[in-house]
């Protein structure tokens, strides 16, 4: 199944399923480390095991998480509970930080005094591999889930799996050493190994961190959007691109250029069109707000602070004071580009009056709305029409 078409119920289900068997999968492993280590005498075998169960805490972060990021929208999250997503996979992170630091400094230890180190039993191998086998195959699991419905969260409880997986092999190798007469190898490889998990911690965290600060989608996506975007029949332009993460999903605000004297419902149209061509091209964009400009209004003079119709049309009725014409006046149509009110006034077709002087009086008519003094200031092109009554 497409993450892009789960809803959050679906996503919440798959999510809460792994995290179900991951929980169950270290419980059991922990209880069997812990107890092969004290059997066998393995402080490094012991140690794993505690880091295992210390992975409980991790899925129960998962669950929680999961729970709350699944709710729906309401009055206080408009935009939705994805972001709690986003801070538990933080909290992964930080755990899967510390666990680092805890191997290293364990390996430091064991470095240090590593001719007191006592050789474990030879079975503690086998629970060593047990491990091994159990947490990569933790790791490959989660991670496959999470592609599939595109989770983060889970991206990092597997990155964690991981994490153990490698401090199961350096168990591994711990214990082989000490059995093959070189213990050092056991803590040697435990530093290594400690520095890739900080790396993998700081990966996660400054992702997620970037996301809580609304970071921008990827460049291949963004330039996606636009492509998508200036395909769409009535667009000049785009202009003003934001987008942001929400946890599994994302959100864009667009501004779109369209001609300058189409109707406003035909430029809802047009938004509506970019809506849906946006939505089918990149459909975890689960919020998209299309803004419709008559003009580039970043390079172009600003229209604010204009009057708005009632202004205009006092404004003129003033200017045609005792024209016959105010009597009938049927529509005024008003533009607003580059700064300044353009004015479209339709009147009904008089009668017995030819073309040419229906054209003369338009004439006057303009004249006299641009000879105002408080109209002239802010008026643009002035188109005065007669049309015959429907």
């Amino acid at each position: 199944m497409n993450a892009a078409v789960l809803t959050r119920a679906e996503r919440y289900r798959a999510t809460r399923f792994t995290a179900l068997v991951t929980a169950t999968s270290n419980a059991l492993l922990a209880a069997a480390q812990v107890v092969a280590g004290w059997l066998f005498q393995s402080q490094a075998l012991l140690a794993d095991g505690v880091h295992t169960l210390s992975d409980l805490a991790s899925d129960a972060v998962v669950l929680f998480s999961a729970r709350k990021a699944a709710a729906e929208p309401d009055d206080e999250h408009p935009y939705g509970h994805g972001r709690i997503e986003t801070v538990a996979t933080v909290v992964v992170g930080v755990m899967l930080g510390l666990a680092g630091l805890g191997i290293a400094w364990s390996a430091v230890g064991r470095l240090i005094e590593w001719q007191t180190l006592t050789p474990p039993g030879a079975p503690a191998l086998a629970f060593a591999v047990l491990a091994l086998v159990t947490k990569e195959g933790l790791y490959q699991y989660t991670m496959r889930v999470a592609r599939r419905i595109d989770s983060r969260l889970l991206q990092a409880n597997a990155w964690h799996h991981r994490s153990d997986a490698l401090s199961s092999l350096v168990v591994l190798v711990g214990i082989g050493g000490a059995l093959a007469g070189w213990p050092w190898l056991d803590s040697a490889a435990a530093l290594g190994v400690a520095v890739l998990i900080m790396l993998m911690a700081w990966r996660l965290i400054a992702r997620s961190t970037a996301e809580l600060v609304d970071a921008a989608l990827e460049p291949e996506q963004v330039a996606a959007i636009e492509s998508v975007v200036q395909a769409v029949p009535g667009v000049k332009s785009i202009h003003m691109l934001r987008t942001r993460r929400l946890g599994s999903l994302s959100a864009a605000d667009l501004h779109i250029q369209v001609a300058p004297m189409i109707s406003v419902s035909e430029g809802h149209q047009i938004a509506d069109e970019v809506f849906l061509a946006v939505r089918n091209r990149l459909p975890e964009l689960r919020d998209v707000t299309v803004h419709v400009d008559s003009e580039d209004d970043e390079t172009q003079p600003r229209c604010m602070g204009l009057p708005m119709r009632p202004e205009i049309t006092r404004m003129l009725h003033e200017a045609w004071a005792g024209q016959p014409e105010l009597a009938s006046l049927d529509r005024i149509g008003l533009d607003y580009l580059n700064g300044r009110v353009h004015l479209t006034v339709t009147l009904p077709l008089p009668a017995n009056q030819s073309g040419a002087g229906m054209q003369q009086r338009a004439g006057e008519l303009a004249a006299l709305l641009h000879e105002s003094e408080v109209l002239a200031p802010i008026l643009g092109d002035v188109v005065v029409l007669f049309r015959a009554p429907t």
